[in-house]
């Protein structure tokens, strides 16, 4: 990718980044704060194919998404290593599960299936890295990770078929 930079007299700074694959994207930085973003399928063209407006906030999200602010692939190696062994997954609560109206604590999650609890997503919340006093809800989303057999486990026992 080669990026380049170039001042807009009266308008404030523009910063074009070019890919192997010819591809556009230019960055319009006012001096207001103003952010426009171009995207050029081809870069030879003279008018971009998308265009949008972000605010400074949108901006640096973005960047920060680009740096892996929440996400970072997993390296291929490592991924071909665990693959088979280790599950990740999202198994919703049904209301006779018996772990309904218990906390991960008294459940006993962990030390009965095996499974590991990332996250639980509660309607609109999602809380990563539940504490243990964080009560099960009917129609919570529990993220866990695990063996094939324990996910299976925790999944029958969600759906209150116990295993």
């Amino acid at each position: 990718m080669s990026v380049s930079i170039s001042q807009l007299p009266g308008i404030g700074q523009k910063i074009t980044f070019r890919t192997a694959e010819d591809h556009m994207l230019v960055l319009i930085v006012h001096h207001t704060g103003k952010r426009e973003l171009y995207f050029f399928e081809d870069a030879d063209s003279d008018e971009a194919d998308y265009s949008m407006e972000l605010t400074s906030d949108e901006t640096r999200e973005l960047g920060a998404q680009l740096l892996g602010a929440t996400y970072q692939p997993v390296d291929v190696e490592k991924l071909k290593m665990f693959k088979n062994q280790i599950v990740v997954d999202w198994i919703k609560l049904k209301e006779h599960s018996p772990l309904v109206h218990k906390t991960i604590e008294e459940s006993e999650i962990r030390n009965k299936t095996g499974v590991t609890v990332m996250g639980i997503v509660k309607g609109e919340e999602m809380i990563a890295s539940p504490d243990p006093d964080t009560k099960l809800l009917p129609g919570d989303v529990i993220m866990i990770m695990g063996k094939e057999e324990e996910v299976a486990n925790f999944e029958g026992i969600c759906k209150g078929e116990e295993t």
